[in-house]
C-alpha cells in the first residue's frame, strides 16, 4: 500500500487573523521578531501560511490564567 501525504493547506491572511486573533500589525510584528511562521511566497504579489505552522504556534501558546487549553 503507498503512503501519500496529505498536502498541507495555504492560508491567506484573513484567515490566519480570524484563527489567531492577531491585528495585521501584530501578526506581521510578531513575524519580523520570528514569534510567528513567516509566510510562504505564493506569487510576486501574494502570501500564505502553512495551516500547520500556524496550527503549530497556537498549540504552543499558553493559555490564559486560569484559562482551558482548548
Amino acid at each position: 500500500m503507498n503512503s501519500i501525504s496529505q498536502p498541507d493547506p495555504i492560508l491567506k491572511r484573513q484567515r490566519v487573523q480570524e484563527l489567531t486573533s492577531l491585528p495585521v500589525s501584530t501578526l506581521y510584528f510578531y513575524i519580523s521578531k520570528g514569534k510567528f511562521p513567516a509566510p510562504v511566497r505564493l506569487g510576486e504579489r501574494s502570501v500564505g501560511w502553512r495551516l500547520s505552522d500556524v496550527q503549530g504556534w497556537l498549540d504552543s501558546r499558553q493559555p490564559a490564567r486560569g484559562g482551558v487549553a482548548l
